[in-house]
């Protein structure tokens, strides 16, 4: 059962709060709460409310377009999740709007349930996006160290308000700035961000042929 103290702090004070495992998974499961995006690491629980606004939105859909168009037309075996939840029992647990699994040769989740990604029986994705605006500081701090032990490969951080991302090669537990896809091979960050920019004056489809055409003719 959750105590009032940890929901009070966790919802008025938008930073991580100190809890049990226990603590964490009452408040997860409680349907009162399914808007809320949850994350547990070095027994501590964070939880943001989801944007109800186009500025996350349509980022999030134009950023899902680049990785989606780009694995197709390079031929790049992808599944995506949208604001699914990663769980390792005891341990961590985080759900980031984006996450990818690149590749042939990862334990996939199956599509058929509701419940968190047990990371005990599959792997983790390997590419995680966080769009922030409030959160930013939090995703190149805390966020990214969560990521750095739950064994992700790549992470981008996108600032919401100016469209910068942030992308990180994660390795060993550390992780370094990078401006082209590990990943994703061939594909620039700087194309990323001028997708983002572009859709400040472009619709939807405009910027799908645009990068149609870009990943093309690589």
């Amino acid at each position: 059962m959750t105590s009032n103290s940890v929901i009070t702090q966790v919802l008025e004070t938008d930073i991580w709060v100190k809890a049990t495992w226990e603590e964490f998974l009452a408040f997860a499961d409680n349907s009162t709460w399914e808007k809320g995006k949850f994350y547990y690491y070095q027994e501590q629980i964070r939880v943001e409310m989801s944007p109800v606004g186009p500025l996350h939105g349509h980022q999030q859909s134009i950023l899902s377009s680049v990785v989606s168009l780009f694995a197709t037309l390079r031929n790049i075996r992808v599944v995506q999740l949208i604001n699914a939840s990663f769980r390792k029992t005891g341990i961590h647990e985080f759900q980031p709007d984006l996450a990818y699994y690149i590749g042939s040769d990862l334990r996939v989740p199956p599509k058929d349930n509701n419940s968190p990604v047990n990371l005990n029986e599959y792997d983790p994705p390997n590419l995680v996006i966080e769009i922030g605006a409030s959160s930013f500081n939090d995703d190149l701090g805390s966020k990214r160290l969560l990521y750095e032990n739950a064994g992700i490969s790549e992470y981008w951080v996108e600032r919401a308000n100016t469209r910068e991302v942030f992308a990180f090669a994660i390795n060993g537990g550390g992780s370094g700035r990078i401006q082209e896809s590990r990943v994703l091979l061939g594909l620039e960050i700087r194309l990323v961000e001028e997708a983002l920019n572009r859709s400040q004056t472009q619709d939807d489809g405009e910027i799908n042929r645009w990068l149609i055409q870009t990943f093309s003719q690589g």
